[in-house]
């Protein structure tokens, strides 16, 4: 397994540190609709004096970054922060065409992502932000399922997967086709639940429905009875009366039946789909005052309570501090 946060911390001492939580904004913006916090369409006339800071990336960082940005434009008048959705992979490919400040992600930047942004000789800052839960839902009129274990999953979710029914993954389920929702082949959350359930990053059947923007997986999830799908925490707590969420037992065994929840998550009970999240700030957009006091302000003690007001577990303390030092110590070399 990676490293998750550079050489200090892993993903076992984020996840048994992370602390209390709250609740996700609904969005409902396209796949790569780009919006301001205050509710404009990016792309349009800036005011006179108006400083824009631009996000994309991760549909999953999105309700935080946009919380964020919201607050931070209440002080902040004469700059307007846009954040958009295009997922993990299309927020990575605008930060390494220049086009974005910060680039939102549910996974660690890879190796080809890192060469194309040598290649453009762009230096980036990675900085973890919150821990989630990955949820595995279904509809709240299934009453025949109630946990699935990692094995059943990767049945179901496996390259080449030819199971069509719920009976195919325990004969006591009934024989009725199941409808796939999950995430696109862009998405951080692809690779992760990939990773951990099929054992390689972007290994997955292709016969579901999938996309970007999670409120649309919730939708397509609550209005059929046979359907099953996967994405951030943060948007199942935002819909529990619309949607079911399964509990998971982990391939060793050791999580029986263990559903995703603050708690959970926190105490590392939740295995394998808890994750830690990141943005990624391109070293040039440091040397602004304005992408500077953002970043501040993600960080602080406010910055992580909008992260638990969103239903995201927070980074513990200590790697709170590493994160703050990380971006002190970038901005005083920007100068």
């Amino acid at each position: 397994m990676k490293s998750w946060i550079g050489s200090s911390c892993g993903i076992v001492a984020l996840l048994a540190c992370a602390v209390t939580a709250g609740c996700v904004s609904k969005v409902d913006e396209s796949k790569s609709g780009r919006t301001a916090a205050g509710g404009t369409t990016g792309g349009g006339a800036k005011a006179a004096g108006e400083t824009t800071i631009a996000i994309d990336g991760s549909s999953t960082v999105y309700p935080i970054s946009q919380a964020m940005a919201v607050e931070f434009e209440k002080e902040h008048a004469d700059i307007r922060v846009t954040v958009g959705l295009s997922g993990t992979g299309g927020g990575f490919k605008k930060f390494i065409a220049g086009e974005i400040d910060i680039s939102d992600a549910s996974r660690p930047i890879d190796e080809k992502e890192k060469e194309a942004l040598a290649e453009k000789g762009i230096e980036y800052l990675e900085l973890t932000v919150a821990i989630d839960g990955l949820a595995v839902v279904v509809n709240p009129a299934n009453d025949w399922a109630e946990c699935m274990t990692v094995q059943q999953l990767n049945q179901l979710w496996d390259e080449g997967s030819q199971v069509k029914t719920w009976k195919e993954l325990d004969p006591s389920w009934p024989d009725e086709k199941i409808q796939l929702f999950g995430a696109d082949t862009d998405s951080g959350t692809f690779d992760y639940f990939t990773e951990v359930i099929n054992g390689k990053a972007k290994r997955s059947r292709t016969e579901y429905t999938f996309n970007s923007n999670d409120n649309v997986l919730v939708q397509g999830v609550s209005n059929n009875k046979f359907a099953l799908g996967y994405f951030g925490f943060a948007y199942y707590a935002e819909n529990t009366d619309r949607l079911k969420v399964l509990g998971i037992t982990s391939a060793d065994g050791k999580a029986v039946c263990v559903k995703p929840s603050v708690e959970t998550v926190e105490k590392g009970e939740y295995t394998p789909l808890a994750r830690p999240l990141f943005i990624y700030v391109s070293k040039a957009s440091l040397k602004r005052p304005e992408v500077a006091a953002f970043l501040k302000y993600y960080l602080s003690e406010a910055g992580q309570n909008l992260v638990a007001d969103r239903k995201y577990m927070r980074i513990n303390p200590t790697v709170l501090a590493e994160m703050q030092k990380r971006l002190d110590d970038a901005l005083a070399a920007a100068k």
